[in-house]
């Protein structure tokens, strides 16, 4: 028996207004609420319940589900099941870290600042509860109201390209079994790792805002730009002089896997950072214009990386779609 999703009532996004879209902790917390909502429609409160509320509950930036709801609104979306569509991705993050957090993938003790699900439920559970938040957040998408049926197919359809054998689980895969490998090889993981997360963020905000295929391809690359610079940004941060109580999660477990970092040296790897912030920018700027509310959003998540700029000086202008030189270094394109 399925049960529909019901029709997400409780802040209704005040109609998306700018105010609450001016307020990110407002945003976050609407998302917050919604997947509360989803996760305990079934009224179960088992450990299996238990490890799933926990792992998609648990602090963090929500920074795909943000970007959903961002770029839509930079775009002119102003659907009430943006924050259904948001929440979906979410879901699948989730499930993603339970899975990279296992002993048998990168044996992780900490996320979030707190025990891993599997070190708080068992392995056995969280297993299950990734699996079962992978199924709840295809089940959100299938059964979400107010997406014509055209949309709602693209929707679960970009999703699953993004889950399967050619996204998150290959890049995982890579990560394991890649051994030593060219910076080329490296950030073509990191692009499946995490470009590809946040490249179906950025696409389904494009589906349900109907977005023409220009504005949708430098959206693409954004993200591929921006998932490179938060993967090189958790490397620096993976360092063992780091302390686990700031960075919340186990510190030094990147000691010896093939990394920017460990290949390239530490300056080299900043300078590409750098150049994945710029580019990421232009593209941003390039698919919404140079005011929009994902460009202040990004800016403020890489300030200490932007010296405390916008994400760059200058509003971006559009330009052609044809590699650039930093995505060409990066494989990006």
């Amino acid at each position: 028996m399925t049960t529909a999703t019901p029709r997400y009532d409780g802040l209704r996004l005040k109609k998306f207004d700018d105010a609450v879209f001016d307020d990110i902790d407002t945003l976050r917390s609407a998302i917050d609420d919604r997947i509360e909502q989803l996760l305990s429609a079934n009224g179960q409160s088992d450990s299996l319940a238990k490890a799933m509320r926990t792992s998609a509950l648990s602090a963090g930036k929500r920074m795909r589900p943000l970007l959903v709801m961002l770029v839509a609104r930079d775009l002119g979306c102003a659907s009430p099941a943006l924050i259904d569509v948001a929440c979906s991705v979410e879901l699948v993050h989730a499930a993603s870290l339970i899975l990279d957090d296992l002993p048998c993938m990168d044996d992780a003790s900490l996320r979030r600042g707190k025990p891993a699900i599997h070190i708080q439920f068992g392995e056995d559970v969280a297993i299950l509860a990734s699996v079962a938040l992978l199924s709840r957040a295809f089940g959100v998408l299938s059964q979400s109201q107010d997406i014509q049926p055209v949309t709602r197919a693209r929707l679960v359809a970009t999703l699953a390209q993004t889950v399967g054998d050619q996204g998150l689980v290959r890049g995982q895969f890579e990560d394991l079994h890649g051994g030593a490998r060219s910076p080329e090889a490296i950030a073509t993981t990191n692009e499946l790792k995490t470009g590809l997360l946040l490249g179906v963020a950025v696409d389904m905000a494009a589906i349900m805002c109907h977005a023409d295929e220009s504005v949708s391809q430098q959206l693409r690359a954004f993200a591929l730009a921006a998932g490179q610079a938060f993967q090189i940004k958790d490397d620096f941060l993976d360092g063992v002089g780091n302390d686990s109580a700031i960075t919340g999660k186990d510190t030094g477990k990147d000691i010896g896997k093939a990394t920017l970092i460990n290949t390239l040296g530490f300056d080299e790897a900043q300078r590409r950072l750098s150049a994945c912030l710029i580019e990421a920018d232009r593209c941003l700027g390039a698919a919404i214009g140079g005011k929009g509310r994902t460009r202040h959003f990004m800016g403020a998540l890489f300030a200490k990386e932007a010296k405390g700029a916008r994400f760059i000086a200058e509003p971006a202008k559009p330009r052609e779609l044809r590699p650039s030189p930093q995505l060409a270094e990066l494989r990006l394109n």
